[in-house]
């Protein structure tokens, strides 16, 4: 199953997933690393694979004029009816639906790694930017991608069996507190986003790996293995 199929497929498993209280990490660390990242609000934002509209939403809350995205179209209507007044399109981050230079800022929050064109998206998202316009995005960082640990012990050790280089794709379901989702896309090396935003004309400002603090912890405890391999990998680009 392509990704784009898998997400509208599992779509309802989504959003009891990232709307359950306190249960994703988006709530207690992801979220506020990767804002430290997003400019101020200015002429209008994009949000690329917005999903059921969680950052969409946020990004409103901060001032921003949100045009939101996604290829699910049963994530879209949920989006819409937890935001009426948002607006939020359904379509491919590959072909965006807008004229060129129409933003100064676009997101693109644990998406490019679900698109089938991840090249393709990020030179569609350089072509609606105006110049100057900044590209921030998350992904699974692409160590997590390649390995896994070989236990839920904090110390246990991490494994990359096989070769971290090249697309490859992913598939993985996860359940935890009554809770499942299943995971489909594709995972790449580092150097696959850099070519990627390097063919599409973007300078890259800034990179992070956010680590779960002691708040997030005292929730997820779980997560405490990840402070010693980075689950995600913020980035934010220019367009020049």
């Amino acid at each position: 199953m392509a990704p784009k199929d898998a997400w509208e497929a599992n779509a309802v498993d989504w959003i009891r997933w990232v709307r359950t209280p306190d249960h994703d990490s988006y709530w207690h660390f992801n979220r506020a690393a990767f804002f430290e990242l997003v400019p101020k609000p200015g002429r209008a934002t994009l949000d690329v694979g917005c999903g059921e509209g969680r950052v969409a939403r946020d990004l409103t809350t901060l001032g921003h004029r949100v045009e939101a995205i996604d290829i699910s179209a049963t994530l879209i209507e949920s989006a819409k009816a937890a935001d009426p007044s948002g607006h939020y399109l359904r379509g491919d981050a590959a072909a965006l639906p807008f004229a060129d230079h129409a933003f100064d800022v676009a997101v693109a929050f644990n998406s490019l790694m679900d698109v089938d064109d991840m090249p393709g998206a990020v030179r569609e998202i350089a072509r609606v930017l105006e110049p100057g316009g900044r590209l921030c995005l998350s992904v699974t960082h692409p160590i997590n991608d390649a390995g896994s640990f070989t236990g839920d012990e904090p110390d246990a050790p991490f494994v990359i069996e096989g070769s971290y280089f090249d697309r490859r794709p992913f598939r993985g379901t996860f359940e935890r507190d009554g809770l499942s989702m299943t995971f489909e896309g594709w995972a790449y090396p580092l150097q696959e986003y850099g070519k990627g935003l390097e063919a599409a004309g973007f300078l890259i400002e800034a990179i992070r790996e956010p680590r779960p603090g002691p708040e997030a912890l005292a929730k997820l405890p779980g997560y405490s293995k990840w402070q010693r391999v980075p689950m995600f990998l913020h980035l934010r680009a220019i367009r020049p």
